[in-house]
């Protein structure tokens, strides 16, 4: 788990947030793989199966933008993305399907890691391109965060298996990315929110929504 909350609010989402998001998942896909992995994923128009690999795609991008010498500041790094089909994800990575369910989570824990290790090497001062605009190291960690929790509620929908993850993780991600969600609410259901996916008590749901990466300080 991250460092302990400060009295100044949560304290930075770290390479040990990522870890600890990325094991809860995998802890949750590895108890459902006699479920129907074809199954659409929540309100996405994707499979389960194709929404954890776009996770795990989410995880290596974004290490991926903190490996170069000097990080681009207004471009991803050129890789190539691909769709397998029309209105699939398009990913750099895909999992070997007759690895079967055990090898796409590895994939994802593989992908996580890579995270980590990017976020806990990469000096802070460092800055890179995102397309709601160029974060340092914890923005890119606070949004592989976001992108396990929520995703895995998504997953979790279709595959039928409950998911509801570490109150402390989800506060320090609102604090970092969304600092205009609403307080004194649950932590979950106000990232659920904030992602267009619950509607909290006295606020409409989203139809559009976005986080802000830009780096503590400089908002």
């Amino acid at each position: 788990m991250s460092e302990a909350q400060g009295s100044s609010g949560p304290g930075p989402v770290t390479a040990d947030d990522v870890r600890e998001a990325v094991r809860l998942a995998v802890d949750a896909l590895r108890g459902a793989e006699a479920a129907d992995w074809d199954a659409k994923a929540g309100s996405l128009d994707w499979s389960c199966r194709e929404t954890v690999e776009h996770l795990a795609d989410d995880l290596f991008a974004y290490a991926a933008q903190l490996g170069p010498r000097g990080a681009p500041s207004d471009t991803e790094v050129p890789f190539v993305w691909r769709a397998e089909r029309p209105g699939g994800p398009a990913n750099v990575i895909f999992a070997d399907r007759t690895a079967g369910v055990a090898g796409l989570v590895q994939v994802l824990e593989a992908c996580g890691a890579l995270l980590a290790a990017m976020v806990r090497t990469t000096p802070a001062t460092v800055r890179s391109h995102h397309v709601f605009g160029a974060s340092d190291p914890e923005g890119f960690a606070a949004m592989g965060v976001v992108e396990t929790l929520v995703h895995l509620h998504d997953v979790a929908e279709g595959l039928g298996v409950r998911w509801e993850p570490d109150a402390g993780l989800c506060d320090r991600a609102l604090a970092r990315l969304f600092p205009n969600a609403p307080a004194g609410t649950g932590r979950w259901p106000t990232l659920l929110s904030a992602t267009g996916r619950a509607e909290l008590p006295g606020h409409a749901r989203l139809t559009r929504w976005r986080w802000h990466g830009a780096p503590r300080g400089e908002r």
